[in-house]
């Protein structure tokens, strides 16, 4: 026999035992490269790498990280071996030092099964399979979520004869929710009934940055419930802590305020078009469930119009000045044009009021967010009744006057929200610090005299390039980062901005300083509405919470395998998040890079 007749019946032989193997094992496998890739096995079989039965069950194990997202900042170890367990079998035991923490956990227990179930690709019962055993250790009974909160846990999971064994340890219940999150990520559905998990696992994660933010935008389009909920939905699975709530603007005031209901009355698009003081105090329930603070910004003294016209109609006179004027662009930097006044007493005392309510709806140690930007000194300059108390009152009309009169404004409401949380909170014994953005008035050159470093944190929303946040931190103040030209999801779809995918958004680099206390992604709604806005948001928000929980050293191109797989879970957990490559690129990692 020749040897080319050798080598046919050799690759014949091959293809049978390749068809034989894909056969009893009824569809191809996948194995992981030493690229940290996973590919299907074409060779059916032939090797000694271990073989999964799908991608996503090679994903759970595949690299340094498998399949978690965020990547863990510490130990991270993973079986290549697996499990395959019936959910309803999975038993708890939480051990917390009191009623409230222990019953968080077992609220966090719930969810994860949620979250798992969500996972079967068949009929997840598998009457056979072992019992899998959550403990989960609480060590302190601290239910504080701010900036100082302790978020670290250790995750392990063992794998014994009789059971498998996931022990969870935390600081705080904050944390063990996280590990929870982190356990999800460990867990794919199966071809078979019942799902798989990875055999072994050490898990040790913390953040690198406290505040680990989403704004959204409420206020230009009405964000049904529904909506903002699955948004905190897809935060806790991207363990991010901040939704930053912009509920108000000058185009409409659909938040209820119980004490003044003509906010709501005059500035709701409808009347369904309203969050109630209900509303609002059961998402911050739920937000908190999931690990989520709920900032709410009241915007001024700018972006603030609609909801605030019926002053002269009660006697309060102006409080709002410039509102809905036209032609806009002499105004206000977008249609329509307001702006609060700032020498009318009036209007101090409903901003009071307002912070009664926020401050009952909201936890006792949170803060809000003042808003601050975009003051648009022509629209003061040019209110009769503004520019002639100030020549009364000693003040010229320069641009420096204009800026006292701003900060005493700030000054203002934050001594009225001073009195009303000590009042309201009286063990509270240090002053809440209040969030502003950016602005003019924060120009390191002149911020410090007008707003002390103690009480304002500064929000800025400045290109990447810009100096704006190192001289601030140099001048001693803490800052919540927001980069213009990464961060903010709107852009691309109006005037010259460009639309950042997923890949920028993760490349956004953060400078790690104790006054830099994190950062936020920011969806603004003026285009998009509840039929957009979740694909507009997801995944890309996932890249900037993985750049705020770990900080990364490297690049996007090492991460997009795991991202994808993030992709694919927030889908499972009816997030519709966009799709970021062709389904090709999916299936053929390392492909498209």
């Amino acid at each position: 026999m020749s040897i080319s007749s050798e080598f046919s019946l050799l690759a014949v032989a091959l293809l049978v035992f390749a068809a034989t193997a894909q056969a009893e094992n009824g569809s191809p496998q996948w194995i992981c490269t030493s690229t940290e890739l996973c590919h299907i096995d074409k060779a059916a079989n032939i090797g000694d790498a271990p073989r999964f039965e799908s991608q996503n069950d090679c994903r759970l194990s595949c690299g340094s990280y498998g399949a978690i997202w965020p990547l863990p900042t510490d130990v991270c170890t993973l079986s290549d071996e697996r499990i395959r367990f019936d959910p309803w079998k999975v038993r708890f035991n939480v051990v917390a030092p009191d009623a409230a923490s222990m019953q968080y956990v077992r609220e966090s227990n719930r969810i994860f099964v949620s979250n798992i179930l969500k996972e079967c690709v068949r009929n997840c019962s598998l009457p056979n399979s072992k019992e899998v055993l959550v403990k989960t250790t609480v060590s302190t009974n601290n239910l504080v979520l701010d900036w100082s909160t302790n978020e670290t846990y250790a995750l392990s999971v063992r794998t014994r004869e009789m059971a498998t064994f996931v022990e969870v340890k935390a600081r705080t219940v904050y944390g063990a929710r996280h590990a929870l999150e982190t356990l999800s990520n460990l867990i794919t559905g199966s071809k078979d009934n019942g799902l798989l998990m990875v055999k072994n696992a050490d898990v040790r994660d913390g953040p690198v940055f406290s505040h680990r933010g989403l704004l959204l935008d409420t206020a230009r389009n009405f964000i049904p419930l529904r909506m903002i909920s699955r948004t905190l939905d897809a935060m806790a699975a991207s363990k991010m802590n901040v939704l930053h709530w912009h509920v108000v603007d000058t185009q409409s005031f659909p938040l209820e305020i119980t004490r003044v209901p003509e906010l709501q009355q005059f500035g709701a698009y409808e009347p369904d078009m309203v969050y109630s003081r209900a509303d609002t105090h059961n998402m911050v329930r739920y937000a908190r469930l999931r690990g989520i603070r709920i900032i709410i910004e009241i915007d001024g003294p700018s972006h603030a119009g609609n909801g605030w016209q019926w002053g002269p109609l009660s006697g309060l006179g102006h409080m709002a000045v410039c509102v809905n004027q036209q032609p806009w662009r002499s105004y206000c930097i977008e249609p329509p044009c307001g702006q609060l006044n700032p020498l009318n007493e009036n209007m101090y005392g409903i901003m009071k009021e307002i912070y009664e309510d926020l401050a009952e709806v909201n936890a006792p140690e949170e803060t809000i967010h003042m808003g601050g930007d975009e003051v648009f000194i022509p629209c003061w300059n040019s209110t009769t009744e503004i520019t002639r108390r100030m020549r009364d009152m000693g003040f010229d009309l320069s641009y420096s006057s204009f800026y006292k009169l701003w900060s005493e404004f700030h000054q203002k409401n934050l001594d009225s929200w001073d009195n009303v949380t000590q009042r309201q909170y009286p063990r509270i014994a240090v002053p809440k610090s209040v969030i502003l953005w950016s602005s003019h008035l924060t120009d390191p050159d002149i911020i410090v005299d007008h707003l002390p470093k103690e009480r304002y944190i500064i929000q800025t929303w400045v290109e990447s390039d810009k100096t704006l946040n190192k001289g601030l931190v140099k001048k001693g103040y803490r800052i919540i980062v927001s980069t213009k030209n990464a961060w903010y999801l709107d852009h691309g779809f109006w005037g010259y901005t460009s639309y950042y995918n997923w890949k920028k958004v993760y490349d956004n680099r953060m400078e790690v300083h104790p006054l830099v206390l994190g950062g936020e992604v920011c969806m603004w709604s003026e285009f998009v509405d509840q039929n957009s806005v979740e694909s507009r948001i997801w995944p890309r928000a996932g890249a900037a919470a993985e750049r705020l929980w770990a900080n990364p050293e490297h690049s996007s191109v090492l991460v997009q395998s795991r991202f994808l797989r993030y992709r694919e879970r927030l889908l499972s957990r009816g997030i519709k998040a966009d799709a970021v490559i062709p389904k090709w690129c999916v299936l053929n990692e390392g492909q498209c890079l």
